[in-house]
């Protein structure tokens, strides 16, 4: 536990090193007005944060630097008082009446534009996902097409050629048995495939059946979530990252997006944002680097999450602000989208 004047001196110096990116001298602490004790003192409560692996002392006469304890402490100070955070600039973000990736896509965009960080969103899984609405048609006279929307307004589509002229009656009653059948059921659901396996259906529309059973087979199968990144030049360009390694390994971590995916599903088990900073990261290639991130979806479930990547040194405030506005956004977009099923 620290005492108020060393929180006051604490948070100080990182806000003044977040602002400069240099080490922080006891004599510009010392120089604030709101610290009614002298150079001395400052010194003093200084040493001990240092004490306290809070901060850090890069050279023998420079000033202080805060460590990634030292961050966390102030972060936490933040989340655990609740306070109001506004992010640098407003998001301005608007999804109403958007397809799935689109809101997505819009999503990563401007938490990039907002915070000049890395922005990763990542969308509902289609485990998720209920069917709304299926579609046959006949595109040609031997040519179907299998048309699956989904609750979270995901398009897939099969076709299938048969051997000669399909009936157009057998197509329409197929467009009615597959909604009754399956619209409200999830796509990752093992009951799927049962649904449509029904043994009082006639042999001609058993078979039929099962030529388009296999639209509903891929969609299932598709379980990995969609990730949308968007900011990679800011985060590259910001000085945030000084070891080539790192820099490489990070290329390779979002090219490899099942880790990130991993990274990204820890931040649903949280009910507020999840920060990890600098070593606090498990993944070697984000050890140099802060995340910030907040989990969205409906009421009782998470359904994704939205997050920006950057240096250590970032505006947490900001972060914060700016993905809890997010996800507050992209919750209501998936809460009507499921409504609408």
């Amino acid at each position: 536990m620290l005492t108020p004047r060393q929180e006051l001196i604490l948070c100080k110096v990182v806000e003044d090193y977040l602002q400069s990116g240099q080490p922080v001298a006891s004599k510009t602490i010392a120089a604030d007005p709101s610290l009614d004790c002298g150079p001395s003192t400052i010194r003093n409560e200084l040493a001990l944060l240092e004490e306290h692996d809070l901060l850090a002392h890069p050279h023998t006469s420079a000033g202080r630097v805060p460590t990634d304890a030292g961050h966390r402490y102030v972060v936490d100070r933040m989340l655990g008082a609740r306070q109001s955070l506004a992010p640098a600039r407003p998001l301005a973000l608007s999804l109403t009446r958007r397809e799935v990736e689109e809101a997505m896509r819009l999503t990563s965009v401007a938490i990039s534009q907002v915070t000049s960080l890395l922005a990763v969103v990542s969308a509902p899984s289609l485990n998720t996902a209920t069917i709304r609405h299926v579609e046959v048609l006949a595109l040609q006279p031997q040519v179907v097409m299998v048309v699956v929307i989904t609750s979270t307004g995901g398009v897939s589509k099969l076709l299938t050629t048969f051997d000669g002229p399909v009936d157009q009656g057998l197509i329409g009653w197929a467009g009615e048995y597959l909604n009754e059948r399956l619209i409200g059921f999830g796509l990752g659901a093992r009951m799927l495939s049962k649904r449509l396996d029904d043994p009082s259906l006639g042999v001609s529309e058993r078979a039929f059946v099962d030529r388009l059973a296999p639209a509903f087979g891929s969609l299932a199968c598709e379980t990995e979530d969609t990730l949308y990144v968007d900011g990679a030049a800011h985060l590259l360009s910001s000085g945030g990252i000084n070891d080539i390694t790192h820099m490489d390994e990070l290329m390779s971590l979002l090219e490899r997006r099942a880790a990130l995916l991993c990274v990204l599903r820890a931040a649903l088990g949280e009910s507020d944002v999840y920060v990890r900073i600098g070593r606090e990261n498990e993944i070697p290639a984000m050890r140099s680097l802060a995340l910030v991130a907040a989990g969205y979806g409906l009421a009782r479930r998470k359904l994704g999450a939205v997050s920006v990547i950057g240096p250590v040194r970032m505006d947490y405030a900001g972060a914060i602000a700016t993905v809890r506005e997010a996800a507050h956004e992209l919750s209501r977009f998936v809460e009507d989208a499921y409504a609408e099923r």
